[in-house]
């Protein structure tokens, strides 16, 4: 079982990630895209340090090495970039429209793992990741509106 947990928190993460586009979107109605973004920041840096805390690895800060600390905040730059370009594609697009194309982020992490990782790549990655692309640009391309409501 422990070996099939990631699929129960890959699952989890998609269902709130789909949760969070939805209430983003009716949150941003009257609300300005960056200050949307900035208060739901505030929530998230709570909730991790909450959970770091209890967890007990606030501790382990002092064992993180320099390069994994690039990385990190790094990481934690394009985070904040990506919400930020989300947030407002969000504020000007439909939200079905904008998670499919946002989600191609699948695509660009397969081709980027494969670059930078040398992570190996089989033809059943290659097919999901085209039907991903696929997926993706029939969603985007069967609704012109740009209807906000």
């Amino acid at each position: 079982m422990k070996d099939y947990l990631w699929i129960i928190f890959s699952l989890l993460g998609a269902v709130s990630a789909a949760i969070v586009v939805i209430l983003s979107k009716a949150g941003l109605k009257n609300t300005e895209s960056s200050l949307g973004f900035a208060i739901q920041s505030v929530l998230i840096l709570v909730v991790a340090w909450t959970v770091v805390t209890v967890r007990g690895n606030f501790s382990d800060l002092t064992s993180i090495d320099r390069k994994a600390w690039i990385f990190l905040i790094v990481a934690g730059i394009f985070t904040a970039l990506s919400s930020l370009f989300t947030f407002r594609a969000l504020k000007l697009g439909n939200a079905s429209l904008v998670t499919a194309l946002e989600r191609l982020s699948l695509v660009f992490s397969v081709i980027m793992a494969v670059i930078f990782l040398k992570e190996k790549i089989t033809w059943q990655v290659v097919i999901g990741a085209a039907l991903m692309l696929g997926g993706a640009v029939l969603i985007a391309i069967s609704e012109k509106s740009t209807d906000n409501s």
